[in-house]
This record gives C-alpha cells, sequence and structure tokens, in this order.
C-alpha cells in the first residue's frame, strides 16, 4: 500500500478547518423516524468522527418546501425539534475533532403522491417530468422555483446558526437542482430552460440566496453528478469546453468547493487525460475538490438487477487514489459505502491495516 500521510494533511476552505482530507459522503438511510434525527443518528455520525472523518457530509435533508421529501423516514432541515436534534449531531461530531456539514435537498420529480408525511402532494419539476418525455409530476412556476430558493437559502442561515461548518446544496443524481441543470428534464421556454447557461440558473440563484444568508466566509459545496438515477449513462456536458461554461457561472455565484460524484473515481472524464471528473473541475475552477466514487471497494454501488439498495463490494486497494492526491488532481475524497461497513475507516488506512477492513455487505443497511 502506497504512502497515505496526504490523506491526513489539513485543509482549510474559508472558514471550515478540516483535520484531514476524508470526507464522509452522504447517504441516504431512511432512519429518522417523524423526519427527525435521534440519538441512533447522532451515534452514528459521531462514531464516523471518532474513526478519523475529517469532514462530514450528512445524508440529504429535506429543505422547508412542502414537495422536498421523496423517501419515508429522511431527515428535515426545518422545525424547531429537528433544528434541535441536528444541533446534538453537530455538538457530538464537534466534540471527535471532526467537522461536519448538512446536504440540503430537494427530491424534486423523484418524489411520488404517498409519501408520508405530505401524502397526495406531487412530485415538482422543470417541466413534470423525472425522466425524459413522460409529464408525470407537477410542473414548477416561477413562485414555485422563488419559493424552494427562499428553502435552501433558509436551510443555509440554519445550518450556520447550529454550528455547522459548511452547507452542501445537492445538485447531482437527478433530484430537482440536478433535472433544472439536465435537458432530458428541462424542457422550458422561459429564462430557467433552454441554453446550458439558463439550465443553470436556477441552482446559481440557491447559492446567491445561500450567501446572502451565511456571509463570505461560510464556505457553500455543491455536489453534482453528469449520471442521473434515471440514465446512469447521461451526461450534462461532453467537453471540457462545455463544462468549463457550466461551472465558472457557479463559481461567480458563490460555490467554494465541488463535490463531483462519478460511480467509479478512477475513470477519466474525457478523452487524452487521465483527470477525472473532479480533477478536471479543479483544473478549470482553482478551487477545492471532493472526488467520490466506490473508493476502496471493488463494485460501484449501482444495485444489481432486482435489487433496490447499494450494492455489495469488497474491500480494494486505494493506491490510485493516494496518487490523485499526491499530483494535487483533487482535494478531497468522499467514502461512502465503506464508512457504513468500517466507521473506523479512516483511522485503519492511517495505521496500515487495510486488510482489517470489512466488506460492505447489504445487511449492513437494515440499521444504523
Amino acid at each position: 500500500m502506497s504512502n497515505v500521510d496526504v490523506l491526513f494533511e489539513p485543509l482549510t476552505i474559508k472558514s471550515l478547518n478540516a483535520p484531514n482530507r476524508i470526507v464522509m459522503a452522504p447517504m441516504t438511510r431512511n432512519q429518522s423516524p417523524n423526519n427527525i434525527p435521534n440519538d441512533s443518528n447522532v451515534e452514528y455520525y459521531r462514531q464516523r468522527a471518532e474513526g478519523g472523518v475529517g469532514l462530514i457530509v450528512t445524508e440529504g435533508t429535506c429543505v422547508n418546501h412542502i414537495a422536498a421529501s421523496g423517501y419515508p423516514d429522511v431527515p428535515y432541515f426545518y422545525g424547531e425539534d429537528r433544528l434541535e436534534a441536528w444541533g446534538k449531531v453537530v455538538n457530538a461530531v464537534h466534540a471527535e475533532g471532526g467537522t461536519i456539514a448538512p446536504q440540503l435537498w430537494h427530491c424534486g420529480g423523484m418524489r411520488k403522491k404517498g409519501v408520508m408525511p405530505e401524502g397526495d402532494v406531487d412530485g415538482y419539476t422543470p417541466s413534470g417530468m423525472n425522466v425524459p418525455g413522460k409529464v408525470n409530476r407537477h410542473m414548477m412556476t416561477k413562485q414555485d422555483i422563488a419559493d424552494v430558493i427562499r428553502a435552501f437559502a433558509e436551510g443555509a442561515r440554519d445550518a450556520k446558526a447550529l454550528g455547522f461548518d459548511a452547507v452542501e446544496i445537492h445538485g447531482a443524481h437527478g433530484y430537482l437542482v440536478d433535472q433544472f441543470f439536465w435537458e432530458g428534464t428541462n424542457q422550458r421556454d422561459d429564462e430557467y430552460g433552454g441554453s446550458l447557461d439558463n439550465r443553470g440558473r436556477f441552482a446559481r440563484e440557491i447559492v446567491e440566496a445561500c450567501r446572502a444568508e451565511v456571509g463570505a466566509d461560510f464556505p457553500i459545496i455543491l455536489r453534482w453528478s453528469q449520471w442521473k438515477q434515471q440514465d446512469y449513462a447521461a451526461r450534462l456536458v461532453t467537453t471540457e469546453a462545455d463544462l468549463e461554461a457550466f461551472l465558472k457561472p457557479l463559481v461567480d455565484a458563490g460555490v467554494d468547493a465541488f463535490h463531483c460524484s462519478q460511480r467509479r473515481f478512477w475513470e477519466p472524464e474525457f478523452e487524452g487525460s487521465d483527470l477525472n471528473l473532479a480533477g478536471w473541475v479543479k483544473k478549470i475552477t482553482g478551487l477545492p475538490s471532493i472526488t467520490v466514487g466506490s473508493v476502496s471497494l471493488d463494485a460501484d454501488f449501482i444495485p444489481l438487477p432486482g435489487e433496490h439498495v447499494f450494492r455489495e463490494g469488497k474491500p480494494a486497494s486505494i493506491d490510485g487514489l493516494v496518487a490523485m492526491l499526491e499530483r494535487g488532481d483533487v482535494d478531497m475524497v468522499a467514502v461512502g459505502r465503506a464508512l457504513i461497513a468500517n466507521p473506523d475507516w479512516a483511522n485503519i488506512v492511517r495505521q496500515g491495516a487495510v486488510s482489517d477492513l470489512r466488506a460492505f455487505e447489504k445487511e449492513m443497511l437494515m440499521s444504523l
């Protein structure tokens, strides 16, 4: 195994002082009854901080909009009881020396009618589509757009007030923000649709509204992806020039770091270069980038046919990951399923005991 010292160098992003380069990736766990983080959730995050993670990004937590949620028992990020519970998570992580950011989330068209507690509320989408060409959801009005932007901004405000170290906006994987990015689900003919620049307007206005609430020094992270749950082969951009055109307005709006989701972090993004998606984002923007995608496992997370949970995976080498960090291609690495299987993944890796890492098994998803 490579020398892993680079993984344990500190990193500062504005007011965020992460003790190392290891991030806990956001993973929906459906373990928050009544949409309130409970003692088990607090302990779940505390263990990962104790285990050496430098920055925890929480599971997606729904902003204060009637259609934000799409799944049962996910945590919300509004309401006195819920925010008080999130404060306990923050305190537990800080007590172990870690840092933490909530991932603010709106499920968009991934919501189906019937999911409680909102019940018959429909999924909200740019053009009424959850998949390209099929209108089967609510098409958002200008007022709807303004309401959602305000909800994200309120979430960012509350995150700072609760003592979180940063905030992440979920703009990936075919959820609402990504549905605006993606031409397949954004067929609007107003200023929020059409060109790549217009399709990025919704995200930019969310970032700008969040920035107005948190001030200049509080970090705003944007998670984004080429792939979608609706189409794993989808791509927002296919050239370096288009990627630059996509990213620069987001930087101007106030994004401080990009969390770049790939299914397999080791795959190059464009022909003629070995840089992955996060590597290209850092090269173009100069901002810190987080790479993620099947880190230290031998199989990506996409469910097998007939299954609906993360795919199992056995421990795999991280030598290529370490090389990326040493070259300066990326700044941080987000670990997902391997951290479910191994709460102390970071400490195990630091000790050079990777042979002690446990495989990820789907049964591990049944409890925290």
